[in-house]
């Protein structure tokens, strides 16, 4: 499994997930992204799943929303 932590977020948005969490949100619900609304749709979520497994699902999904993305918005930022 990937242990990585990764967040997703837009080329655009100059805030970074894990350190300016308020401000990044704000940012991209501003701009009509709604990442986060997207990413539940697309990734596998479950209360049964370990926090592990819930993070390798996460990062599945995320590259297939950059994988299918057409303008090429999407990237992962990784923890520090």
């Amino acid at each position: 499994m990937d242990d990585k932590e990764y967040m997703l977020s837009t080329v655009d948005n100059p805030y970074n997930p894990f350190e300016q969490w308020d401000e990044w949100l704000a940012y991209d619900l501003a701009k009509g992204h709604h990442t986060c609304e997207y990413l539940a749709r697309v990734a596998v979520n479950s209360t049964d799943l370990s926090e592990s497994s819930q993070q390798y699902y996460d990062n599945i999904a995320m590259k297939q929303i950059i994988a299918e993305d057409p303008i090429g918005i999407y990237i992962m930022v990784p923890k520090k």
